[in-house]
């Protein structure tokens, strides 16, 4: 068996002096490279982009208001501000302050990044702030009264952990909290939830529900009582009670308390949604119907009937079709369906037995389509949601939905379209596929400036392909930016995702984790052999699990490719689960102490496949990282950078100070950190 290295292991250590000097040096070599005044440019003009103030807002609504996060020049952290909600959620209206983050960093002395809040149904203008610590997966929960706009005198205020919570009543919120071993699984997430009131330490709150040591994590939440399908007045609440054995694998349970709780009878590979009088869940496995399949069903906590098995199909799962949202409201469900990734909207009212799903009239133009409900809280308030549409080229629009007035056919309202931040006359956007090796064809999107030369178009592929996660088209002005550069730009749906549905994620698990490093770089041969470029000019990129996809391009692809930038990766397949969050990743990748396991994932695993520049040469490589990364330890990176460096290569390496695995911090940082990748992308791909 492959053995790790002693001599690199020391970079497991993050306040080791040896790390720090490591991390330091590359630092500085890096940032002596890819700083440049076209660099320091691009940071800026991205920088401007995050703080416009034209930008098309999509609020959620507590109470009578509207609320919106936003980060302006002067406020590089953010603003949370909220409007009447009887006006027009408009750029130029008359935004008011609720909690400003930079104010309360500056007051607290300490680096906190705004996550939302957590709204009590029982009193909306209550809320749970959540803060990460530096953009970390610790969070702290506080609470806050957004109409007084202050925070609680004696209110919730739990330590930064990782951490979520919902509110029991107006008093008390279940709290689940990693705050000792006893209380995390073995992944390091909450599974116990505790029911807390204010004053008392997590600590001391006596345990309402608990999952599995084995289960990665573990929430709970409550159904509050409102006024039920027939119009008559509930009285009792639902609980809900969700384990997660593996990623994307749950049991739920409910029950009118947390110590009267019955399983539903569903297969765990599935994803759902729950309200008072109904169930609705997605198939990923052929236990119970068909992989793909949504279906519907009554829900009846109170009874000692089964869960009705008289499911209803909403839909059926047909080649290249995917459901890739689904939610119930009120008295409705929205779902989208996607063929071979084109986007339609689909409503069912669920007040009528006999009623048939409305298709919802899109604008043309759109290559996706998305919703949110218009309150903070899905099952509050009327049934009303926000619609996006958007596309590479084309500005998001947001529409109203309006399914209250059950007696007339809903339609898209209102329509609010984001500025344009690139001219994009003359560009194309273009749905091609590509064949893998066992013959597979995997759509992927091209986006093209408005001109380029035969065969040298430098190209940015980006792509995942893991853990079930969708990629969906998105108007960006960065990759704007990249366009007018006469850049291009793909977006690869790789299998390992779910783009073309579950079984688009499943066949990608474990031994079958090649066949989306096969599907990536058929793209990347594909755009040859049309003749869009070289792989001299084509580049990779992708973060996290995409993180290890280019890092596998590197040391399987390299003559496929003429740069790739490798952000927060997971590179070492031996050791990942040797962290606590890496351990929630062996029922995707598989487990590295069982030989049979062992053997697949040491044949693609990065660290372990660098081969001597004497033997193979690898087109450069950007490796970036971040030294408060919780998620995927940054060792990942450091390691395969100085392997590299052993080997004869010459990879950059930048390991941020900040922002977590997702890069979180001020508009400025989060900015020169992108401008530092495409720095890389202009030296490596662009022509002179």
């Amino acid at each position: 068996m492959e053995k790790p290295v002693a001599e690199d292991l020391f970079l497991e250590q993050d306040t080791d002096p040896e790390t720090l000097a490591f991390v330091e040096a590359r630092n500085d070599a890096s940032a002596s490279v890819l700083t440049t005044p076209h660099m320091e440019e691009t940071a800026k003009a991205i920088q401007a982009l995050m703080e416009r103030e034209d930008r098309l807002i999509i609020p959620s609504r507590r109470g009578n208001w509207y609320f919106d996060f936003h980060r302006t020049a002067t406020n590089p952290l953010g603003l949370w501000r909220r409007l009447p909600a009887d006006l027009e959620p408009s750029p130029d209206a008359p935004w008011e302050t609720v909690f400003d983050v930079d104010a309360f960093c500056e007051l607290e002395g300490k680096r906190w990044i705004f996550g939302g809040a957590i709204t009590c149904p029982l009193r909306p203008t209550r809320v749970l702030l959540r803060l990460s610590d530096g953009g970390s997966d610790l969070s702290r929960l506080l609470e806050f009264d957004t109409e007084t706009r202050a925070i609680v005198e004696g209110g919730f205020d739990t330590p930064a952990v990782r951490s979520h919570a919902s509110w029991l009543n107006a008093d008390e919120i279940c709290y689940f909290g990693s705050i000792d071993e006893d209380s995390a699984t073995q992944s390091g997430w909450p599974r116990v939830g505790r029911r807390l009131t204010r004053g008392t330490r997590p600590e001391d709150a006596p345990p309402l529900y608990a999952g599995e040591k084995a289960d990665v994590s573990a929430y709970a939440f409550v159904l509050h009582p409102e006024f039920n399908m027939t119009g008559q007045a509930e009285t009792r609440s639902i609980h809900v009670f969700v384990a997660n054995h593996q990623i994307g694998k749950s049991s739920v349970h409910v029950g009118p308390s947390p110590a009267d709780l019955k399983r539903l009878p569903l297969p765990v590979d599935m994803d759902f949604d729950i309200n008072r009088g109904f169930l609705v869940w997605l198939a990923k496995s052929d236990e119970q119907l068909a992989i793909g399949t949504l279906a519907l069903q009554k829900l009846t906590p109170f009874s000692s009937e089964p869960l009705d098995q008289n499911r209803r199909i909403l839909f059926e799962p047909k080649p290249g079709s995917a459901i890739s949202q689904f939610a119930l409201l009120r008295d409705w469900i929205v779902y989208v369906i996607e063929d071979r990734l084109q986007p339609s909207l689909f409503v069912l009212d669920l007040t009528d037995a006999n009623a048939q799903p409305i298709r919802i009239d899109l604008p043309d133009g759109f290559e996706a389509v998305s919703f949110s409900s218009q309150y903070s809280d899905l099952h509050l308030g009327t049934d009303r949601v926000w619609v996006t549409g958007r596309g590479f080229l084309t500005p998001p629009t947001c529409f109203e939905l309006d399914l209250s007035d059950h007696s007339s056919l809903p339609i898209l309202k209102n329509g609010r379209s984001a500025p344009a931040y690139f001219d994009a006359e003359g560009m194309q956007s273009l749905l091609l596929e590509a064949t893998s090796e066992d013959g597979t064809q995997v759509p992927y999107h091209l986006v093209l400036p408005k001109t380029w030369e035969d065969g040298e178009l430098p190209v940015l592929i980006y792509g995942y392909g893991g853990f079930s996660v969708p990629l969906s088209a998105g108007y960006s002005g960065v990759t704007g930016g990249w366009l007018q550069q006469g850049g291009a730009y793909v977006q690869a749906y790789i299998r390992g995702g779910s783009e073309l549905g579950p079984d688009w994620h499943t066949v990608a698990k474990r031994e079958g984790r090649h066949k989306a490093f096969e599907d990536f770089v058929a793209i990347a041969r594909d755009l040859v052999k049309r003749g869009y470029s070289k792989p001299a000019r084509i580049a990779c990129t992708g973060g996290s699990n995409g993180g290890l996809l280019t890092g596998v391009m590197l040391t399987r692809y390299p003559d496929d490719f003429g740069a790739v930038w490798c952000r927060v990766p997971v590179l070492d397949m031996m050791r990942f689960h040797e962290f606590p969050a890496g351990r929630a990743w062996m029922d995707e990748y598989g487990d590295p102490d069982k030989p049979e396991d062992r053997a697949f994932l040491l044949d693609y695993s990065p660290l372990q496949n660098v081969q001597p520049a004497a033997v193979k040469r690898y087109p450069p490589i950007y490796i970036e990282s971040s030294s408060n990364d919780d998620r995927v330890h940054p060792s990942h990176a450091r390691r395969v950078a100085k392997r590299l460096e052993e080997a004869g290569h010459q990879p950059l390496f930048h390991e941020y100070g900040s922002g977590g695995h997702g890069g979180a911090g001020n508009s400025a940082e989060m900015a020169r950190r992108t401008a530092m990748g495409y720095s890389f992308l202009r030296q490596t791909i662009m022509k002179p």
